[in-house]
This record gives structure tokens, sequence and C-alpha cells, in this order.
């Protein structure tokens, strides 16, 4: 089994800070969603204090003493800010970079040439799944962002016609192919074949990502026709270069981080070794934050001292960055202390406890256990690992294609419906400038679509294999 799964799985398996029975707990996830919702539209409270206040009355709807409500809150919001935070400020650094040297318009200047009117939509989810394969989605967030908001805003283009293909991307591959996390666990829990599960898991991907990708961007723009945020874009300065980076430079740039996470997997696949050396290695360099962090002080000589920048202007550039990423961060981590409260409280187990009496069939079975663990708690990963150890013994006796099956129907199921207790969901939102009603419009939407077309193919394919 591998180190992420045993880490989580033992989290799992902490004591429920409550002793509440299910009823309760599903009123208590109910009341606090809804407290939180209410706060923001209603009350037009900002997210982070209508999150921490909705964490709060989650612990005492449930039942729970305040000060572990406290604790799994800050527990939550410090893990998330130490992981995902860190990344979303090496992204922004980057992201200044591209665009104070130049780099930015480079790549966008090519795309805007290359592909333009119906064929951007294609475009902008080619590039999201190819970039996403290997990275977390938070990374291929922070990467992308400035590419497809400068596109939408130059292009004149709906930021929903462009984003939403790129988001369809990235979640895809976040759900449904090794070597993401997810899926990567849920192959060991049940014992299915890396390769088999790849293969199909590409042939589940490609029509799940133009469904979700291209096809309903289209309805998205309809329903959200908002520009790009201008505080998000990154914004040139007002003085011309005499010279910027070039194109295979700048792109080179951006794809260091894919490449050395891509060789982690790679190496993690086929060494399969924590004692190997170069294993060791490469889960050091591989790492998101060695990817980002090698990718910004690389960038900072292929970017910025190629436009012509010097060290004070390069220190100016990343004190820079990092202003207009605070409301986000704390935002996001809200989120992340919401997730841990309600996976604290028990509500994994609630939700583990009821599925044990359904009667269907093992796929199906399978997403929607995933299904309702990614509702309750917010967390794909969570949802992924829990639904996996529980159908465990179903995979018994399961052919190689069946076993390779039944993870992708986990990994389908765990991306339904993200909604206010995601940091993920506060990610898009922040980074896209929309309301909550409008992320839930097409965001939320977007993951549906990916979770119900998934299963859909992936029960066809159990028809035919």
């Amino acid at each position: 089994m591998t180190s992420l799964s045993v880490e989580v799985l033992a989290a799992d398996a902490a004591e429920p800070i409550t002793s509440a029975g299910n009823a309760q707990l599903g009123i208590a996830v109910l009341a606090g969603i809804a407290l939180i919702v209410l706060l923001i539209t209603r009350f037009k409270l900002h997210a982070f204090l209508a999150l921490t206040i909705g964490s709060l009355a989650l612990g005492a709807f449930a039942g729970a003493p305040l000060a572990d409500t406290i604790k799994s809150f800050t527990t939550g919001l410090g893990n998330t800010v130490a992981g995902v935070g860190v990344l979303i400020a090496l992204g922004a650094i980057l992201g200044k970079l591209l665009a104070d040297s130049g780099g930015a318009d480079q790549i966008v200047d090519t795309i805007l040439a290359r592909a333009s009117g119906r064929a951007m939509p294609w475009a902008m989810v080619l590039i999201a799944s190819v970039i996403g394969l290997p990275l977390f989605f938070e990374v291929g967030i922070v990467l992308l962002i400035p590419v497809v908001l400068m596109v939408a805003k130059r292009g004149n283009y709906s930021l929903m016609r462009i984003g939403i293909p790129a988001l369809a991307g990235l979640s895809v591959m976040h759900g449904l192919i090794p070597p993401h996390p997810g899926p990567l666990v849920a192959i060991d829990a049940l014992g299915a074949n890396l390769g088999v599960t790849l293969a199909l898991g590409l042939v589940v991907a490609v029509p799940t990502v133009i469904i979700a990708g291209p096809v309903f961007s289209r309805y998205a723009a309809r329903w959200v026709d908002i520009p790009a945020p201008e505080n998000m874009i990154p914004q040139r300065p007002s003085e011309d270069l005499d010279k910027r980076p070039g194109f295979g430079a700048t792109v080179a740039t951006i794809l260091l981080p894919v490449v050395l996470m891509l060789v982690k997997a790679l190496v993690d696949i086929v060494v399969d070794n924590p004692a190997n050396g170069l294993q060791k290695v490469t889960d050091v360099i591989g790492s998101p934050l060695i990817a980002l962090l090698a990718a910004v002080i690389v960038g900072m000589f292929t970017l910025g001292r190629a436009a012509g920048f010097t060290k004070e202007r390069l220190s100016t550039t990343v004190e820079k960055s990092l202003a207009p990423i605070a409301g986000i961060l704390l935002i996001v981590g809200a989120g992340g202390g919401f997730k841990q409260t309600l996976i604290d409280i028990g509500v994994g187990q609630m939700i583990l406890d009821y599925s044990k009496d359904w009667s269907i069939p093992a796929l199906l079975l399978a997403w929607l256990i995933a299904v309702a663990i990614r509702l309750a708690t917010g967390s794909a990963t969570v949802a992924t690992i829990s639904a996996a150890g529980l159908v465990a013994p179903l995979a018994e006796g399961m052919s190689t294609t069946e076993t390779a099956l039944l993870v992708l129907a986990i990994g389908a199921g765990s991306l339904f419906f993200s909604h206010v207790n995601d940091a993920g969901f506060w990610l898009v939102k922040e980074y896209f400038g929309m309301t909550v009603g409008q992320t839930v419009k097409t965001w939320s939407v977007m993951e549906t679509i990916i979770s119900v077309v998934g299963i859909v193919f992936v029960l066809l394919l159990s028809l035919v294999l």
C-alpha cells in the first residue's frame, strides 16, 4: 500500500469528536452547509467568515465539544494552507513572472494565432489535459489560470467558454487517470492492474472531457456571461520591454513542474521501492512544492533575466505577486477547515454505515458510495479511499477488466457536485471572480457532468468487455 493511502486511512480511522447518531449528523451537515450559503448569499458576509462560522455551527449541531470543533477547523485550515496555499503562492509568483516578462503574452499570442473561434475551447481542453496528466489539480490551476484569463481577455472570449474546458481537462485527469493519488490508492486497495486501469481510464476520459468541457462550456457561457476578472489577470507593467523571452523558453519553464512530477510518477510505478536511491531523488524533485519552486527559480532566469530584469526588479515582481492572493488563501484554507470538521464528526462513517445495506450492482454501488462521501465531506480523495475500502471485498473473484472498471467507477463518483465544503470550489470561485451561485451553475454542474458521464461510460464498457 502506498504511503499516501496509509496516511489518509489512518486519519480516517480516528475516533469521531462527537457521539451523535447518524440522523443528528445528517441534520448537522445540511444545517451547516445551509448556514454558509445563507451568510454569503443573503447577508453578503465574506466567505472566510462564513466558512468559519459555519464550521463552528456544524460542530455545535452535531453535539461536538467546542474545543474539539475549533481544533478540527484549525487543523484543516492549517493543512490546506500548508499544502495548497504554498502552491498558490508559488503559482502566483510564476504567473507574475510570466506576465511582467512578456512570456504570457508570447504564449497567448501563439495560441490565438493558431487556434481561434470554435477551435479555442478544444485547444484549451487539450492543453489542460496534457498539463494535468501528472499534476495535482491545484498545481494545474495555478499554472493555467494566467493563460486562461489572458486568452479570454485578449481574444474577447467568454470566460466560461475558455475556463470550463481547462477545468474539465484538469478534473478528469485528477479523478480517473493514474498516477494521480486517488486512482493510485484505489488501484492498490482493490488489487487492480495499473496498465489496464490507465488504458480504460483514457477510454472513459476522452468522451467525458469532451462533453463536460467544450460541449458544456457553450451552455455555461450563456448561464454565466462574465469577463475575466481584472484583479486576477497578471498585468503587464506600463513601460515597454526591449525584449521578451522566447516561446520555447517560456513553455519549457511552465512544463518543468509537469515533467518533474511525471518523472516521479513513472519511477514510482516502475521501481516501486522506497529504499531505491533513484526513487528517493525523484520523490523529492517531483513533489508539488519542489517542482513549482524549481519552476519559479528557473523562471527568474528564463523569463525575468531574458526580459532584462535586474535583481531589484525580480524582487519587486515577487513581492507584488503575493498581495492579490491573500483573500484566496484564507477562503481556500477555511474551506479545508470546514471539510476537516465534517470528517472529524464522523460523516464519512455515517455514509459507510448507511451504504452497507444497499443491494445494487457493484459498479453502481461503488459510484454511489463515492458520491455520498464526496457530497458529505467535500474531499475527492477521502471519497475514493473510503469507497475503495468498502467495496474491496467485491473485487475478489473479479476479472482484471472488472476490477479496473471498479476503480474508475469510484473515481467518477468522487468528482460529483463540488460545493461549499470543497476547497476547490472556493479556489475556482475566487480565481474566476464568480459568486457562489455562478460557481454552482458552472463549476459544480461541470463536476457533476464528469461524474455522471464517467459512470455511464464505465457501465457501457462493462457490457462489452
